[in-house]
């Protein structure tokens, strides 16, 4: 799906800013998007950017109003369908992150035909993808890949994103979660892909390029995680990944959710390795990037020289120290 820019950000009324997460994180990876807020009364979140009516939205060039919030179930409150029939009134097309689809919604349905506006369900599409073929395209690309599910491998790819085109690199991020493709545009979330598809999906987020452009394919999952590792997997065939960068979160013992035992940043590297090769025998790594939230800034340099000198690759935490080492790696291992 390709979502009009720039967006208004509806907030409703949440009870606070973790419910409006999904809000957040656009506004502060495209701040230049994010035009003002829509809040309702009682709500407790605020991105700190204006708040406007959806007049002064539109007057101010918004193209999108964006349902920027998360909530148990996905479920869209009944409370709000006034509102959004509203914007799609007022001329603006609406995305949601939800489970729900806007369009199962009679009224919404209606306003958004009677207004030939869009209706963007992230979490689902529209778009047929054929099954993926591994034939070499051209163009280069980088995986994020993770020692288990949210590990920043979102963040990383974004971080990469601004790193590389600050160093003269051409290079996009590529969305493969609902986040994500609220933060780019355009993507797919990839674990609503019907299993056959996935890699084909991937390589219709990720095409063929010119030579030395940088598609920054946002990962999913874990190859070890028992729920997630075969959208992990598609993603890997489909990416035909030249470079990936392992994210790790060193507080961690058990995967998110299960019993399995989190594997070791080396497990990773090997197995990414074993399976990427069959639609690019030249992957490599190129970083690790480590969480270290939880750790204090001593903690953390010290745990990442260790991580270096372990590997042999240049780690850091995206966040909180930059990408810099990971883009030199880039540059060596791939000259323009």
């Amino acid at each position: 799906m390709q979502i009009a820019t720039p967006y208004l950000m509806f907030l409703g009324d949440v009870p606070d800013r973790l419910a409006a997460k999904t809000a957040y994180g656009i506004n502060d990876w495209r701040p230049e998007w994010c035009v003002g807020q829509l809040r309702m009364e009682g709500c407790a979140a605020d991105l700190g950017i204006p708040d406007l009516t959806l007049e002064e939205a539109v007057a101010k060039g918004c193209k999108t109003m964006v349902v920027g919030v998360v909530n148990a179930g996905g479920v869209l409150p009944e409370h709000w369908v006034t509102e959004i029939v509203t914007a799609l009134d007022a001329g603006l097309d609406v995305a949601s992150g939800l489970h729900v689809r806007l369009g199962s919604i009679p009224q919404i349905a209606e306003a958004a035909k009677r207004n030939g506006r869009a209706l963007h369900d992230v979490r689902h599409t529209t778009e047929t993808f054929p099954t993926g073929k591994g034939t070499k395209r051209p163009g280069r690309r980088l995986l994020t890949v993770g020692t288990d599910c949210s590990v920043g491998k979102k963040y990383t790819a974004l971080a990469l994103e601004r790193g590389m085109r600050e160093r003269g690199f051409d290079a996009d991020f590529r969305a493969t979660g609902q986040t994500g493709v609220f933060i780019s545009g355009r993507g797919v979330a990839i674990d609503a892909v019907v299993a056959d598809f996935i890699s084909g999906a991937v390589e219709w987020v990720a095409p063929a390029a010119d030579l030395n452009h940088w598609d920054l394919i946002e990962g999913q999952g874990s190859l070890f995680h028992p729920s997630f590792a075969g959208v992990s997997l598609g993603l890997l065939h489909g990416a035909q990944a030249d470079a990936f960068v392992v994210c790790h979160e060193p507080t961690r013992t058990r995967m998110r959710g299960v019993e399995a035992n989190l594997p070791t940043i080396q497990d990773v590297i090997d197995l990414t390795i074993r399976c990427g090769s069959l639609t690019n025998p030249g992957i490599r790594p190129v970083g690790i990037a480590v969480n270290t939230q939880a750790l204090t800034e001593p903690q953390a340099l010290t745990l990442l020289r260790e991580t270096e000198a372990a590997h042999g690759l240049p780690a850091t935490d995206p966040v909180r120290f930059g990408v810099g080492g990971i883009v030199d790696r880039i540059a060596a291992e791939f000259p323009a």
